[in-house]
């Protein structure tokens, strides 16, 4: 569903993407309204598939995941059905927080979080290079993370 975002709905998720543990008393107030048009909104956010989950954002070097790497993936050949098998096979790998298909030369991008260096190797040997869709891999190892938001610009219209 493709809902049109009125400027209190864009109020709203900035608020909430700071802070989604707030109550709709204290959202409501930082947004300009009453609590009861802005639960409704938020609801009406959730139902459309605006608001897709309200999570705890996990500090990963606390959590002792001290490796990233990005892994630019292609495919022996890029079929819709092995296009498929990959996705579903990517989808049960806890390893990877993002995997996106890209155009280029390269397949697909995979954003991959381990505890060391050693855990990549194993998550490299075992799950990536021992699967017959996969041709090459390219790693690039992250060094600094400079910039780690999921939150959305949004703008009002």
């Amino acid at each position: 569903m493709d809902l049109t975002l009125e400027p209190g709905d864009i109020r709203i998720l900035r608020i909430m993407q700071r802070d989604a543990s707030l109550s709709i008393a204290e959202i409501a107030r930082q947004a300009g309204m009453s609590q009861t048009p802005a639960w409704r909104r938020i609801k009406k956010l959730k139902e459309g598939g605006v608001i897709r989950d309200i999570v705890a954002l996990v500090d990963r070097e606390a959590a002792g995941l001290h490796f990233v790497s990005y892994a630019f993936v292609k495919l022996n050949v890029p079929s819709r059905q092995n296009m498929e098998t990959f996705d579903r096979l990517v989808n049960q790998w806890p390893e990877v927080l993002l995997c996106e298909r890209v155009t280029g030369a390269v397949d697909y991008l995979l954003k991959i979080v381990t505890d060391d260096i050693q855990a990549y190797d194993w998550f490299l040997r075992n799950k990536l290079l021992d699967n017959e869709l996969v041709s090459d891999i390219q790693s690039r190892i992250v060094v600094a993370t400079v910039k780690d938001t999921p939150a959305l610009p949004l703008r009002e219209n």
